[in-house]
């Protein structure tokens, strides 16, 4: 793979303390994931991405971070995982990490310091000030957990500002030594050998936050400052943004007005990710067309991060009240399934009944929309949800790996209880008796990304939605590239149908189907492509040697 190799991958998320355990301490570790690397090589994925890492005091499942330059010691030493970055490598597997450093934990060393004395040399490391803020009580992002974005520090005698919650202090990125200190945490781990990394809260990261004013000025010009530090330290590592704004911010996060695409390399596509589980709940693709006609346009090298399911809820902030209530009463009707009145904690299967066709359908067409594709650990299998655990929590459970004892993660109690009860319980759900069907959901998502593998089209190409009445529900797409042309179909609705496509055929070149959800007649005739209830089909159209 080359300096553009993330528009060829699929990205596996994981948590390392909830994915194998294998010293028995009951807390998932970097050896873990170096036993389970062969399983991730036979799945098909190329990038594994690492949720925080850092020391932390666990307040908030490790995004309160205490040291940048350090791992957990639960996880295991700076040396196994340098281990498991050469042991990924070795199997083609890149790795990047959570990079959250829009703040610290309030237990960090910078800012014990800062609060020790008003000289301190970090006391300007963080945002403060000598009076209550007018804007106290607003911007939070946890509502209902938070009250307020600023907090009274009795022993500095001060206000200080945090967007998250109170023992998460925000850094103050107007401060040189703040900009200088995180790229040498970049450096840091470019050095030891990570592809790049997932940038937690990059909104945030670049305000310019001023008491008083909620609409604080954003400084592009640091994103700017970050990408070409990475890429003078590694020409080839990539920085994948969480920045879930308004669609016309989209294009500055990537880079500045003459579209050079100097910042950011990938960015989430979160308008993609409500519109695709609006169109699932109507069973009507017109939500993902409208967005896929209307997303601003990407300069060179930009590239979307599509995901239907991640680590946080399911955030439809993006959607109309109507929306949001069309997708709540088919998903989330319970209040004990939603989050912060704006999303769900569930994860994708039981959100769709654990109904295998519907669960086809939704994966098949994110992972053919333009854009590279991320999957959370455990939907490979169809993993359910604990809704008793708190928040987001409930998707957060450990990776069910067999029959034995706490779902084979550790022999020990586990650090967040395993599913047990119900059709999503580990002795129904696991790797191993997947392993023995190749009828299930895991041997059809390895079939299906060894497909995606072959089609660099839908990575690389341009994305279009076929312009033409279809049947109610469906949704036809293309993907053209240097290396041909692919089509897809996807039948969201419940009723059979016929597409016809005739006026493709002037473009083919001996077209054939090369993957889809049952067996359909060979592909003579486009004008007539039969698709069943919640139905796909990836038809290749043509190829060309590049």
């Amino acid at each position: 793979m080359g300096e553009r190799w993330y528009t060829e991958s699929v990205i596996y998320c994981l948590d390392v303390e909830t994915y194998q355990d294998s010293d028995g301490d009951g807390i998932g570790d970097f050896q873990g994931v170096i036993s389970r690397l062969d399983y991730l090589t036979r799945l098909g994925i190329n990038c594994l991405w690492l949720n925080p890492i850092h020391p932390t005091p666990g307040r908030d499942d490790g995004y309160d971070a205490t040291d940048f330059y350090n791992v957990d010691p639960r996880l295991g030493t700076l040396g196994d995982f340098a281990e498991l970055l050469h042991e990924a490598n070795n199997r083609g597997i890149k790795v990047i990490i959570d990079l959250v450093v829009n703040h610290t934990s309030d237990q960090h060393p910078w800012f014990q310091s800062a609060v020790s004395s008003p000289d301190s040399p970090y006391r300007d490391w963080f945002i403060w000030s000598d009076t209550e803020p007018s804007d106290r009580h607003q911007g939070m992002v946890f509502p209902g957990e938070q009250s307020e974005t600023w907090t009274y520090h009795r022993k500095a005698k001060a206000w200080y500002y945090h967007r998250f919650y109170d023992f998460q202090p925000d850094l103050n990125y107007a401060n040189p030594r703040v900009r200088a200190e995180i790229k040498k945490v970049l450096a840091f781990w470019l050095q030891l050998g990570v592809a790049g990394f997932r940038m937690d809260a990059v909104p945030f990261i670049i305000e310019l936050t001023e008491p008083g004013r909620p609409d604080s000025p954003l400084d592009f010009d640091y994103l700017t400052e970050l990408r070409h530090h990475v890429q003078w330290r590694r020409g080839d590592a990539m920085l994948l943004a969480e920045a879930n704004v308004e669609p016309e911010q989209l294009p500055r996060y990537f880079g500045d007005a003459g579209g050079s695409g100097n910042r950011i390399h990938m960015l989430f596509d979160f308008m993609l990710n409500a519109r695709l589980v609006l169109a699932l709940a109507r069973r009507n693709p017109e939500p993902v067309i409208e967005w896929l006609s209307t997303t601003p346009r990407l300069p060179d090298g930009g590239q979307w991060a599509t995901f239907l399911r991640n680590h946080d809820e399911i955030d439809l902030s993006r959607l109309t009240a109507e929306q949001r209530e069309d997708v709540f009463a088919e998903f989330g009707p319970d209040d004990d399934m939603k989050l912060y009145d704006r999303g769900i904690r569930r994860r994708l299967a039981p959100m769709l009944g654990g109904d295998r066709a519907r669960l086809e359908l939704a994966y098949s067409l994110q992972f053919t929309l333009r854009g590279t594709p991320v999957l959370r650990y455990g939907e490979e299998i169809g993993m359910g949800d604990d809704l008793g655990e708190p928040g987001r929590y409930a998707i957060r459970t450990p990776m069910q790996w067999s029959f034995d004892t706490n779902a084979g993660f550790s022999a020990a109690e586990p650090i967040r209880p395993v599913v047990a009860k119900g059709e999503y319980g580990y002795e129904r759900v696991n790797v191993t008796a997947q392993r023995h069907d190749d009828r299930s959901l895991l041997a059809w998502f390895e079939r299906m990304i060894r497909t995606l593998r072959e089609s660099p089209e839908v990575g690389n190409g341009a994305c279009a939605c076929i312009d033409k009445p279809l049947p109610p529900g469906v949704l036809a797409h293309r993907a053209d590239g240097p290396t041909g042309s692919m089509l897809f179909l996807h039948n969201l609705g419940t009723e059979e149908a016929v597409v016809d496509l005739g006026e493709l055929s002037a473009e083919t070149n001996h077209p054939n189907e090369v993957f889809g959800d049952r067996d359909y007649p060979e592909v003579a005739d486009l004008s007539a492509l039969p698709l069943g209830p919640y139905g796909y089909r990836w038809i290749r159209l043509r190829r060309r040697s590049v």
